[in-house]
């Protein structure tokens, strides 16, 4: 299937997904679906959640809130004849909530002919704009879109509604360290805390400042002064910036390929180093696959 297809596709998944979170019964309506009391005992979470934490404490605030006045607004499911499941496509915070609150049936859309991408998509994207993920979970969610979809940055922050700077930015996230990237999803550290820490190349320097801004309970501002800080030491220059040129060059390969790129030249601009970053083997592929149909 080509990429514009592909592209398509992912355009009806993110209309028929705005429709089922903004109002899910007329979603339903002429599409074949319908709507259905499940027994909870019958439902099994998505394979394809990205959301990975879960706050015990919401959830017991949504399940009272159940309790007193009922599920208000259905989950999403589709029948697995294997298992004999519903498993969740949309829904599975307010699923959980219900187990909480000891129901032991629930509303359900039932939702007919899924596919497994359009099971992550649309797990994905109903997340994603509700902005209802931490930061790493967000970062993934996008890499796992990127990857699965063959789709662009750009493409992606149109699909999603958000900036192709800010989709850019939270990607980078994913190249920081496990023990940064847990301390964002646990809430340790803000989205604007992990880029200062991008700002610092050196690995030492990094963990010394990533230590420096949880024990001092540092803003945003001060970790990027004291990030900038480190990138200068004292008493030498700054690095002379990049000229347009290569910048504009590295903004265009980002876009046709998807990921981030780095030109490295030295004094002698007309000589360098070409970066491509991948953080996985199938974004590899994907990466492969954009340039051998740009190159034939």
């Amino acid at each position: 299937m080509s990429r514009q297809a592909l592209g398509k596709g992912l355009d009806a998944l993110l209309k028929q997904t705005r429709e089922m979170v903004e109002n899910p019964v007329s979603a339903i309506q002429g599409s074949g679906n319908q709507v259905a009391k499940i027994a909870v005992s019958k439902i099994v979470p998505n394979r394809f959640q990205p959301r990975r934490v879960f706050n015990d404490e919401k959830l017991a605030e949504l399940a009272q809130s159940i309790k007193e006045h009922g599920l208000t607004q259905p989950i999403v499911v589709v029948y697995d004849a294997g298992l004999d499941k519903y498993e969740i496509v949309v829904g599975e915070r307010r699923f959980r909530a219900s187990q909480l609150a000891g129901l032991t049936e629930i509303d359900a859309i039932i939702h007919k002919h899924l596919d497994d991408k359009q099971m992550c998509a649309l797990a994905l994207i109903e997340n994603i704009q509700r902005e209802d993920l931490n930061p790493i979970e967000t970062a993934l969610g996008y890499k796992s879109l990127m990857s699965k979809f063959y789709v662009t940055q750009t493409e992606l922050a149109a699909y999603c509604g958000k900036s192709k700077a800010a989709v850019s930015n939270s990607l980078r996230l994913l190249e920081l360290p496990e023990e940064m990237q847990q301390a964002l999803q646990d809430g340790v550290i803000t989205e604007g805390h992990g880029k200062a820490l991008l700002m610092v190349t050196d690995a030492a320097k990094r963990t010394a400042l990533f230590a420096k801004l949880q024990k001092n309970k540092m803003s945003v501002r001060q970790a990027e002064d004291a990030a900038r800080a480190l990138m200068v030491p004292a008493g030498k220059p700054s690095k002379a910036a990049k000229p347009v040129e290569i910048t504009a060059f590295e903004s265009d390969l980002q876009t046709a390929l998807g990921t981030k790129v780095e030109v490295k030249c030295g004094k002698n601009p007309k000589k360098g180093t070409l970066v491509i970053h991948y953080h996985s083997l199938d974004e590899l592929d994907n990466i492969a696959g954009r340039l051998k149909n740009k190159l034939l």
